[in-house]
């Protein structure tokens, strides 16, 4: 028998039937505006101040930590390794009582649940550091569109029965990447997918489509989508070792396909690896494909674009991704550098590859060759508004700052006596991991062995990048402060010149 969970740490304020209590969100806090009938008092004050001071003195008590009262035994069994579990601290579902629709007290009960979690939210955000996402937006102007249920069903440039759809608009954002990754209106298709990984997902399906005995090719720093699509498809994938960079070593990879000349190879190809932000050398790929023997028409290369595939065209001296070179997909987040507050990304492909893929849907007079069936119709116009507010110049000042950004971050880190690696094309910074895991949760650091890194976004100022490095050198002087406890050595993950350690210093 699972715990009965209780939805609240607070109780909840005694029920008074004849108030209607409305909750006004302002700013960070909100206000109680009660509608008394026959002039409500008690113990000589109105209903409605009463209401509003246990409201307000259960705000400031709120703990997002302590909303699910459980027995100790049963938190400890809960536990998982990887990470907390959320089974612990759940916000419970419960049945409305059968007085509440008169007395409001419910949906006051949410409206403060709420305004807390939003208190949250910005607290947290204000700690943001390790996952790339670009927390500087602004989209009130689409505020008006919330109350429509908008849906992208099926193939983005063939309207379906389903009439309240965003396709005009999907198009249109779809269109500016075609020019960006220079391939003709009539020569790609595409879609706004669901995430990243949808991207990767349709990139990978549409290889082993126009090469079903196709062999997948990605680095051992690929995102974990990747090696996700291989075993969904079922497909045999080859890892492929890497740079101390992180980017493909194209010297194993020229092995490995020596290996299986006789089957058509599926390359993943890295704009920003997972971890270190690496960008695989798109010509190089080529190039050893070609010394290998295969021709175009035995390869087909997906360049996953997560985050770097929006930057890199931006950075002078970046080599292109282009659909003028013999590539067949690119796929990019929308919700990272752009900026999007929903994951969603963009997929396009060349439109010779998709007749495979595409089936006629009689329930949609329409046709499909997407990964989902229903697709977030407002992430579209979100894409489309941010796309026509910066436009290029305005993309290539933000990459300008993230790269100038991080730089000074890996400068201020290195002076610290920490080791730190930063790539040419990217504004991921790799370091030493911090000892403490609290330290690692607070600054919501993304870790892997003994490295973390930071993603410099356009929202990550440098006084955030000064106070995380602060609180970082003063934390290594308490957790190092004993001789016999050093820093870990980082010279084969980062190389020797950026490993800060007692040996390579």
């Amino acid at each position: 028998m699972r715990p009965t969970r209780s939805l609240r740490a607070n109780p909840r304020p005694p029920t008074i039937k004849s108030i209607c209590i409305f909750i006004v969100m302002v700013g960070s806090s909100f206000e109680v505006q009660s509608v008394l009938s026959h002039g409500s008092t008690v113990n000589g004050k109105s209903v409605a101040m009463q209401e509003m001071m246990t409201l307000a003195a259960e705000e400031n008590s709120f703990d997002l930590t302590a909303v699910v009262e459980e027995p100790d035994l049963e938190v400890k069994e809960k536990e998982i390794v990887l990470g907390r579990n959320v089974h612990t601290t759940c916000l419970a579902v419960t049945e409305p009582d059968a007085d509440d629709e008169s007395t409001g007290d419910k949906e006051a009960h949410m409206a403060s649940v709420l305004a807390r979690y939003r208190k949250t939210l910005i607290e947290r955000t204000r700690h943001h550091l390790g996952y790339p996402y670009n927390l500087d937006f602004d989209y009130g102007a689409l505020a008006q569109l919330q109350h429509f249920s908008i849906n992208n069903l099926g193939d983005p440039f063939i309207e379906s029965n389903y009439g309240v759809h965003s396709r005009q608009f999907e198009v249109g954002v779809l269109d500016w990447f075609a020019r960006l990754w220079e391939i003709e209106k009539d020569d790609y298709w595409g879609y706004i997918t669901n995430c990243g990984t949808e991207g990767n997902l349709h990139g990978i399906l549409v290889g082993r489509e126009v090469h079903p005995d196709g062999i997948l090719y990605a680095s051992k720093e690929s995102h974990y989508s990747v090696f996700k699509a291989a075993r969904m498809y079922r497909m045999e994938c080859v890892k492929v070792a890497t740079l101390v960079t992180g980017e493909i070593d194209c010297t194993d990879f020229k092995t490995k396909l020596l290996s299986n000349k006789d089957k058509p190879a599926i390359i993943n190809v890295n704009i920003g690896t997972t971890v270190k932000g690496a960008v695989d050398d798109l010509d190089l790929v080529i190039q050893t494909l070609e010394e290998c023997g295969f021709s175009h028409d035995r390869f087909y290369i997906h360049c996953d674009g997560a985050l770097f595939g929006l930057m890199m065209p931006f950075v002078k001296r970046a080599p292109k991704v282009s659909f003028k070179k013999p590539i067949g997909s690119v796929s990019v987040s929308g919700h990272k550098f752009v900026g999007c507050p929903m994951p969603c990304g963009v997929q396009i492909t060349r439109l010779q590859h998709v007749n495979a893929l595409s089936s006629n849907v009689e329930y949609l007079a329409s046709r499909d060759a997407t990964i989902m069936g229903s697709r977030n119709g407002h992430a579209p116009i979100f894409l489309w508004y941010t796309l026509n507010r910066k436009g290029y110049k305005g993309f290539q000042k933000e990459v300008q700052k993230c790269l100038r950004n991080a730089h000074y971050l890996k400068g201020r880190l290195m002076e610290a006596g920490i080791s730190a690696m930063l790539n040419e094309l990217s504004s991921t910074v790799v370091f030493e991991r911090p000892r403490d895991e609290e330290f690692v949760r607070h600054w919501q650091l993304a870790c892997e062995g003994n490295m973390a890194h930071i993603v410099v976004m356009p929202s990550v100022t440098i006084e955030k990048l000064d106070y995380f490095s602060n609180e970082l050198v003063h934390a290594r002087s308490i957790w190092y402060k004993d001789e016999k406890d050093q820093p870990p050595c980082l010279a084969e993950d980062v190389g020797i010149e950026n490993c800060c350690c007692a040996l390579h210093k």
